[in-house]
C-alpha cells in the first residue's frame, strides 16, 4: 500500500473490518434461505459476490494512491449500499434485515461522510434494490423467520458494537492528541514571550502577524537618542560580577519603562549603552518624534539622581552619571543581514552624530544636534554650546545642552536638583505625594537649621 498517515491508515483498516462485517452478514442472510435440496444459483451468485468482494475492495484501495483514497473509498462506500440493497431484493425484503441493513446504511453514512455521503449511499441502496428486481422477482412475504434475520442480526449487531469501540477509541485518542496540543500550545506561549523580549515590538507584531515582509529597508526621518554611564567599565573592574549585573539590570529595567512610557523603539542594549529611535512607527510627526525624545532624556535624568541616591545606599562609593546624545535626520531603516540572522535597525549618517554627541557629552548632560534644537525649542529650554569637532565628520557641529522642559521653568518649576562635596538635593515636585509634604518640608526646615548652625 502507498505511503499512508497513521491515522488515515488505521481508518482505512476499520473500513475493511467494517465492510467484512456487511459482507459476511449479507452472505449469511443469503445463505439462510438456501436448503440442501435448492441450492438457488442466483442465491449461491450473490453469497460468492459478497465474499468474493471483500478481497477485491482491499485490493482496489492497495492500488490506489494516497491522493486518490478518498474517492476510492466513496465509490466503494457505495458499491456497499449497492450490494446490500441486490442481497435485501433477492431475500424477499425479509422484515428484520430490511430494517437492521438500512438502519445500518443510514448510521454508516452519516457518521463517516454527513448528509452529502448519506444521499450517495441512499440512491446506491435504491439503485442496488432495482438491480435485485431487474434479475429476481421477489415473493414480497415480509418474513420474520429466525432462521432468516439470525445471520443478519448477529453480523450487523457485531457492526454496531465495532463501530461503537472503533469511536469510542477515535474519540479518546483526539482528546489524548487535544490535551498533547494544549499542553504544547502552553509551552509555545511561554518560549513566545521569552522571545519577545529580544525583538523590538515592531518586528515582533510583523511576525506575529505574517507581516515580517513589510519590514522592507527604506529611508525614513527619524530622531535617534544614544546613552551610556560615564566609566562603566571601571566600575565593571571594582564591583563583583553579581553586583554588577544587579545593577546593570535594574538601570535598563528603568530606563526601558520611561522609553515605553515616552512610545520609543529600543534598537539595542550595547552593555550600558542604549540606543532607542523615535519615527519609526506610531509616529504623529518628527516634531512630536524629537519633543518625545528630549522629554524621555530628561524623565531619565530624573530617574538616574534616584537610582544614583539608592546605589550609594547599597555601598556603590563610585557615582554613576548618565550622558546622551540626540540627533534627527534621514537615516536608512529596515532589515539586515543574511538567510541565518537579521537585525531590524537605522543605519547612517545621523545615527552616527548621535552617537558621536552622547560621547562628547559630559556627566548629566544631553547633547542635542541643531536639526534637534529647532524642532523642540519652543518646547525644550536649552543652552547653546557652539561649535564642536565631531570624529567622522570634516565640519564642526553645532550644539545644544538641554536644560529642561519650558512648562517646568520659571514660577512652575516642578524640578530641583544640586550637588557639592557633602550635599545633594533633587526634588521632584511632581513626584512628592500629598501626605507626605510636611514631612518633606520638616526635613529640609531641619537640614537648613543644622547649616546654619554650623556657619
Amino acid at each position: 500500500m502507498t505511503d499512508t498517515p497513521a491515522g488515515q491508515f488505521d481508518a482505512l483498516r476499520a473500513q475493511h473490518f467494517f465492510r467484512a462485517l456487511i459482507c459476511f452478514a449479507a452472505a449469511g442472510t443469503l445463505a439462510s434461505q438456501l436448503t440442501l435440496n435448492d441450492l438457488n444459483p442466483l442465491l449461491t451468485g450473490a453469497i460468492a459476490l459478497c465474499l468474493i468482494y471483500i478481497p477485491f475492495a482491499h485490493m482496489m484501495i492497495g492500488w490506489a494512491k494516497a491522493s486518490r483514497h478518498e474517492i476510492v473509498t466513496r465509490l466503494l462506500g457505495c458499491t456497499d449500499a449497492a450490494l446490500i440493497g441486490l442481497v435485501l431484493a433477492l431475500c424477499n425484503f425479509s422484515l428484520l434485515p430490511t430494517i437492521l441493513f438500512v438502519t445500518m446504511i443510514q448510521f454508516n453514512a452519516l457518521l463517516h461522510g454527513g448528509g452529502r455521503q448519506w444521499a450517495e449511499h441512499s440512491f446506491s441502496l435504491i439503485g442496488g434494490i432495482l438491480l435485485g428486481l431487474l434479475i429476481h422477482q421477489p415473493a414480497w412475504a415480509f418474513t420474520t423467520q429466525l432462521n432468516v434475520s439470525l445471520a443478519s442480526l448477529i453480523g450487523i449487531s457485531t457492526y454496531f458494537c465495532a463501530s461503537a469501540i472503533f469511536t469510542f477509541s477515535q474519540i479518546r485518542s483526539l482528546k489524548s492528541q487535544l490535551q498533547t496540543m494544549e499542553d504544547e500550545k502552553s509551552l509555545l506561549k511561554v518560549r513566545t514571550h521569552r522571545l519577545s523580549r529580544y525583538i523590538s515590538p515592531q518586528v515582533w507584531a510583523a511576525i506575529s502577524e505574517n507581516r515580517d515582509s513589510s519590514l522592507q529597508t527604506e529611508r525614513k526621518r527619524l530622531t535617534i537618542f544614544f546613552s551610556d554611564i560615564k566609566d562603566f567599565s571601571q566600575l565593571s573592574e571594582e564591583l563583583e560580577a553579581e553586583t554588577l549585573t544587579e545593577i546593570l539590570n535594574t538601570y535598563l529595567k528603568e530606563m526601558s519603562k520611561i522609553v515605553e512610557q515616552f512610545g520609543g523603539t529600543i534598537d539595542k542594549f550595547m552593555g550600558d549603552g542604549i540606543m532607542v529611535i523615535f519615527g519609526d512607527h506610531g509616529s504623529k510627526g518628527i516634531k512630536h518624534d524629537s519633543i518625545r525624545c528630549v522629554a524621555m532624556a530628561i524623565a531619565m535624568r530624573k530617574r538616574m539622581k534616584v537610582l544614583q541616591q539608592m546605589w550609594l545606599s547599597q555601598g556603590i562609593k563610585r557615582l554613576m552619571q548618565i550622558r546622551m546624545g540626540i540627533n534627527t535626520g534621514y537615516c536608512t531603516l529596515g532589515t539586515f543581514g543574511t538567510t541565518h540572522h537579521l537585525d531590524y535597525t537605522a543605519l547612517g549618517t545621523h545615527v552616527n552624530l548621535a552617537s558621536r554627541l552622547e560621547s562628547a557629552a559630559a556627566p548629566e548632560e544631553i547633547l542635542v544636534s541643531h536639526e534637534t534644537w529647532s524642532l523642540c525649542r519652543d518646547t525644550i529650554m536649552f543652552r547653546d554650546k557652539g561649535e564642536i569637532s565631531v570624529k567622522g565628520f570634516s565640519h564642526p557641529i553645532k550644539v545644544y545642552s538641554v536644560v529642561g522642559l519650558r512648562k517646568d521653568m520659571g514660577k512652575n518649576q516642578s524640578y530641583f536638583e544640586h550637588s557639592l562635596e557633602g550635599f545633594s538635593m533633587h526634588l521632584d515636585l511632581d513626584k512628592v505625594r500629598n501626605y507626605d509634604r510636611d514631612r518633606a518640608i520638616a526635613a529640609l526646615h531641619q537640614a537648613v537649621s543644622a547649616l546654619k548652625e554650623k556657619r
